[in-house]
């Protein structure tokens, strides 16, 4: 399995994370991740802490072959990007108001994992790094496998504060297919790194679980 070639999601799930910027039916099978789960504006500073406990532990696993402490079937590949389930909180959903507040945010962010990570291996991982880089957030950290299941899905091109048209598109798409959601909440998939992207140039895929009416 070491002589395997190289895994690349951009290649091996482009359907998954690089979709048009139209709406389409696309039904996403079971995948491991280390998730964390927090509520709150994602522009404040505690958000970064977040996405770094999550990268920490993938580029462990990703770069586990130089401390010869990979696992059984490691096979090389790219690290997948970072994902959130977004939701607001229970409050803000019974406001009448039509804006929300980015305070009122609940949020499940994640990072997908190759198939040869198990159990045993993710919580090894975890449990190495609060060794090497101690920080409370990594008692939150999960291992899960998630389903999404069928999803109506489109490439956001440009600001998040702008994913509104995009659903639109998704939500009317989905009326046309008979479909219909199965949950307020969504999926977002940055693809690349907003800090060395100017915002008009923001590719995110946002996805909505539905069900045929």
């Amino acid at each position: 399995m070491k002589n395997r070639m190289k895994i690349e999601w951009k290649k091996e799930d482009r359907q998954l994370y690089l979709p048009k910027n139209k709406p389409e039916l696309v039904k996403v099978p079971a995948y491991k991740f280390f998730t964390i789960e927090g509520k709150g504006n994602p522009n404040d500073e505690f958000f970064s802490e977040y996405i770094g406990m999550l990268y920490s532990l993938s580029y462990t696993i990703k770069m586990s072959p130089k401390k010869k402490m990979e696992p059984e079937g490691y096979f090389d590949y790219t690290v997948y990007p970072l994902e959130g389930i977004w939701d607001l909180d229970e409050d803000a959903k019974g406001s009448v108001e039509d804006s929300f507040n980015k305070n009122d945010l609940v949020f499940k962010l994640m990072i997908r994992q190759p198939d040869f990570v198990t159990n045993e291996y993710a919580a090894f991982v975890i449990d190495q790094v609060k060794k090497k880089k101690p920080h409370k957030l990594l008692d939150e950290v999960k291992f899960e496998e998630i389903t999404d299941g069928l999803c109506v899905q489109i490439m956001h091109i440009g600001s998040y504060d702008s994913e509104q048209g995009s659903f639109k598109l998704m939500e009317d798409f989905a009326e046309k297919e008979n479909c219909k959601r199965t949950s307020e909440n969504h999926r977002e998939i940055y693809i690349g790194d907003p800090r060395r992207v100017s915002t008009d140039k923001l590719r995110t895929v946002l996805r909505f679980g539905v069900t045929k009416k």
